[in-house]
């Protein structure tokens, strides 16, 4: 399983990606803004998607519209 980015690089666990659009998060207040790290993210079973935290919160992020740091 390889999980890339929207830049085609290939993410690992503990990886430090950055958001490459504003998002607005499901079932939350949270507004990720572009430019936004985040450190530390886990893969999941799905190829597309990885989970990392912002502030308190845990978020599931979708890879295209993230790039490795």
């Amino acid at each position: 399983m390889s999980v890339q980015d929207s830049n085609g690089n290939t993410l690992t666990d503990g990886d430090t990606v950055t958001v490459i659009k504003d998002l607005k998060v499901k079932g939350s207040s949270i507004n990720l803004k572009r430019g936004t790290a985040c450190k530390g993210i886990k893969l999941t079973s799905k190829d597309e998607e990885v989970e990392c935290r912002v502030g308190k919160a845990t978020v599931v992020l979708k890879t295209c519209f993230l790039k490795k740091a």
